[in-house]
């Protein structure tokens, strides 16, 4: 027995491959959506790692904690940062929370130490 199936022996596939779009469409874009989201992860991790660098750097030679306060503003709005002195090393502790997008209740942390009175 022989089957009529279109042309040449093949059935139209038009229709489950639009199907088949519809299905994927949807995974792809949230996949996309979290690797996006994870850069931009990254991203702030690092300026909050720099911050952290920075301010530690900035009261170890005796700024103002304000001074070292707004070196980290201006690398990541909304952080906070919090300093310690560990026998001869300045801590500094920075933190930001409340990312954009789908990472609203992470908590991002960065540590950095610098010698105290070097330059």
């Amino acid at each position: 027995m022989r089957s009529v199936s279109g042309r040449g022996g093949r059935r139209d596939a038009r229709g489950s491959t639009t199907a088949e779009f519809a299905t994927a469409f949807p995974a792809v874009v949230l996949v996309l959506a979290c690797c996006l989201g994870a850069v931009q992860v990254v991203g702030v991790q690092v300026r909050l790692t720099d911050a952290a660098a920075s301010a530690a750097r900035a009261l170890a030679r005796g700024d103002s904690p304000g001074r070292a306060a707004g070196l980290v503003q201006s690398a990541v709005s909304g952080a906070s940062l919090s300093s310690e002195r560990r026998g001869e090393f300045v801590c500094a502790r920075v933190a930001a929370q409340g990312l954009p997008g789908i990472f609203v209740g992470l908590i991002l942390e960065a540590h950095s130490c610098a010698l105290a009175g070097g330059l």
